[in-house]
């Protein structure tokens, strides 16, 4: 008897074409509702509050009990380098199982819950850590553990929104990211210096909000098992997407590689650039951070919603993503000659602008050229690379240009995040399949 040949070959079409024409689940056409969405943006802001706090404050006032003044910068860049490649890591590896979890539960309830819950205890770890190494230790192991649940929410854009409802809702995901920086910046302000609180607050807001979302997503079980795969080459292919066969997913991928390059340059040191630049002590530095984050918000969920409806509106995305990526970039340069606390809060007003107008666009963009429906959260794990491995880079190329003329010249690190902004946002022009 002749082998039968595989679904793909008998209807003719390439194996990528049959995947994307006849996936596990379809892609939905009706909207989700409203209880789904809401409580989607709201898990997006608890996840990336709890994950923010160490980066905005936490880990520069509990280092700074830990070190000398002297040494904090360098040690707040190789730990959060190292957490970052934990998350660069296992975000794939994350997104890849739960791509292929079966059961009843669905494939990306039990991530989420389990995965802020194992953050939310590793940050209370954070605030009780006696030395550096448990301190590094318990941030990665947080980065680990929050990334199962980001790939798993994020895999859920996906899974639950049809294309004439990514934009908007995206960009709402997207603001709530942003957002959870002023959450995470005000709990600063709020209970500085009692460490625990500033670390146990995040991580209940987080579990809280994802088990909220949980409870009322419709995830359902995969109809069958996913076809086994073993072998290196299944390794591999956790971590990679053909640039040569989706090019467009390839220009999307390095345009946030170096506008997330751009960001974390900045945010990392951000608390110690206010301290210096601005002659603050770390209790004024902290409160000052707080409204300059307000301003950022701000300005990013004003002009995130509206470029998010407007990107829907009138089916483009790549105009707004090059224009948030040359606002941000010149917000950004803009911070190179503030003097004062006003010209601080003007400046990430721009920078608000610019990444809310980004953040809403960006990821519908990506959603849109998903090399394979089945396969969506590993493959947004693998565009999600691009978001952390510059967190693995940025503190070492801030730090190092920071370093030049004899240290402390915050003035040269802020110009290369301005080239790396906008060399991002030359970098969408190629891509073809989205307009």
């Amino acid at each position: 008897m002749a082998a039968q040949k595989p679904a793909a070959a008998q209807t003719g079409l390439s194996a990528v074409a049959f995947v994307k024409s006849n996936p596990l689940i379809p892609t939905p056409t009706e909207k989700a509702n409203f209880r789904v969405v809401a409580t989607m943006v709201l898990a997006r802001l608890g996840l990336m509050t709890a994950l923010s706090a160490p980066l905005t404050a936490g880990m520069v006032l509990k280092l700074q009990t830990l070190v000398p003044a002297t040494s904090v910068v360098g040690t707040l860049g190789a730990i959060t380098s190292i957490g970052a490649l934990a998350a660069l890591i296992f975000d794939p590896i994350f997104g890849r199982l739960s791509d292929r979890t079966t059961g009843r539960f669905g494939r990306r309830r039990l991530w989420m819950i389990f995965g802020a819950l194992a953050l939310a205890i590793a940050l209370v770890a954070m605030s009780f850590a006696t030395s550096v190494v448990l301190l590094g230790l318990f941030w990665v192991l947080g980065q680990l553990v929050g990334n199962a649940a980001v790939s798993a929410h994020t895999a859920t854009i996906a899974d639950q929104l049809p294309p004439t409802q990514r934009g908007k809702v995206s960009g709402a995901v997207g603001i709530a990211q942003q957002a959870a920086q002023y959450v995470a910046a005000f709990t600063a302000a709020m209970v500085a210096p009692n460490l625990l609180l500033l670390f146990l607050i995040p991580g209940i807001i987080g579990f809280v909000l994802v088990t909220l979302f949980a409870i009322v997503l419709p995830d359902k079980p995969l109809p069958r098992r996913p076809e086994s795969e073993s072998g290196w080459s299944t390794v591999w292919k956790t971590f990679w997407v053909s640039p040569r066969k989706h090019p467009d997913f390839a220009w999307a991928w390095w345009s946030r590689f170096l506008l997330v390059l751009a960001n974390f340059m900045f945010t990392t040191f951000r608390l110690l650039w206010i301290q210096h630049d601005l002659g603050l002590t770390p209790v004024k530095a902290t409160q000052v951070l707080a409204t300059g984050v307000l301003c950022y918000t701000v300005s990013l969920i004003i002009a995130g919603q509206f470029a998010g409806w407007l990107s829907d509106r009138v089916k483009r995305r790549k105009i707004f993503i090059i224009v948030s990526a040359v606002l941000f970039g010149l917000g950004m340069f803009a911070l190179s000659f503030a003097t004062d606390a006003i010209h601080f809060y003007l400046a990430e007003v721009v920078l608000g602008i610019g990444f809310g107008t980004y953040v809403s666009v960006d990821l519908a963009l990506v959603i849109d050229v998903l090399p394979n429906p089945d396969e969506a959260a590993k493959d947004l794990g693998v565009f999600n690379i691009a978001m952390t491995a510059p967190q693995v880079l940025a503190p070492g190329v801030a730090a190092w240009l920071i370093g030049v003329g004899g240290g402390q010249n915050y003035t040269v690190m802020l110009i290369g995040a301005t080239i790396s902004a906008i060399i991002g946002a030359a970098l969408i022009l190629p891509v073809k399949s989205v307009r």
